[in-house]
């Protein structure tokens, strides 16, 4: 095998594509929309709009350069169907879980005097960059390359598992919240891709959740943040998140595990989901191949 072949295998590893496509996706983002003392507030707004610009281009870059395959996760043909259908099932899961919560007794709501248009514009830029850079490098990098590696339901736990830890970084994090994290958010958005193979489906799951959380004033997995309302809680952190927010809740938990075990289901049925012994018997073909 020549240098350069050599060189090619590694390179198209998924785990060494996994980590390029990571570093490039973050740092790039974590770049553009770095605080600066020039910043004002079109640049709080402009700027995580540039950065999942780039985040998008790196990724198909990576995709296509390194991991030698296109991009059918990131379509343009049905790239707004499947974002907006997103925001749909977002919404309806955000509003299920807040309503729930609040018919309990745990959250009481107040309209803020703040400026309506200003609060919605940074609410949405904020949380467009955050779905959209999370999801490349989580759904999009992170699940693929592992599910390569073991199968659909390997890379579905460890995905999970990873964003529910990297979330004990945040304010007010627990291990309860990692946990809650993990299981709502990892298994949700891993399970809402696997079902439509779409990360602008997951792209707008996610931004529709965090979105929906900001402007009621409700803190995003310990991030609080300027709504259009202010929230009080009531009762057991158990039930209304305590300053963690919605996420730390026992009841979004509930609602994200049945959303999730209906979509892997689906999944399952449209034949998405890559079990263990495909992932081996490839891996045999292709040393046979090989050789």
């Amino acid at each position: 095998m020549t240098p350069s072949a050599v060189l090619r295998r590694i390179v198209s590893s998924p785990l060494v594509w996994l980590a390029a496509g990571a570093i490039a996706i973050g740092g790039a983002y974590a770049l553009i929309t770095s605080p600066t003392p020039v910043v004002g507030a079109l640049g709080i707004v402009a700027l995580p709009l540039i950065g999942s610009l780039v985040g998008l281009l790196l990724y198909r870059l990576v995709m296509h350069r390194m991991a030698g395959r296109p991009t059918p996760e990131l379509t343009r043909t049905r790239s707004l169907f499947e974002t907006l259908y997103g925001i749909e099932v977002g919404l309806v899961f955000v509003a299920v879980s807040v309503a729930t919560i609040s018919l309990l007794g745990g959250y009481t709501f107040e309209w803020a005097s703040a400026d309506v248009l200003s609060v919605i514009a940074t609410v949405v830029a904020v949380n467009i960059g955050a779905a959209v850079i999370e999801e490349l490098i989580f759904r999009g990098l992170a699940l693929q390359a592992l599910e390569k590696l073991g199968g659909s339901w390997v890379a579905l736990a460890a995905t999970s598992l990873l964003f529910g830890l990297l979330h004990l970084a945040n304010p007010g994090a627990t291990l309860w919240s990692a946990c809650a994290i993990a299981l709502e958010a990892g298994v949700l958005l891993g399970s809402a891709f696997l079902w439509r193979r779409s990360l602008w489906f997951a792209i707008g799951l996610h931004f529709a959740w965090n979105t929906a959380e900001g402007l009621l004033g409700i803190p995003i997995s310990g991030h609080a943040y300027s709504g259009l309302f202010t929230v009080t809680t009531h009762g057991s952190p158990l039930l209304t998140g305590g300053a963690f927010g919605l996420e730390a809740s026992i009841v979004p938990v509930v609602v994200s595990l049945l959303l999730s075990v209906t979509m892997l289901v689906l999944a399952h049925r449209r034949g998405n989901l890559v079990p263990f012994a495909r992932v081996g018997r490839r891996a045999t073909a292709h040393a046979v191949a090989g050789n």
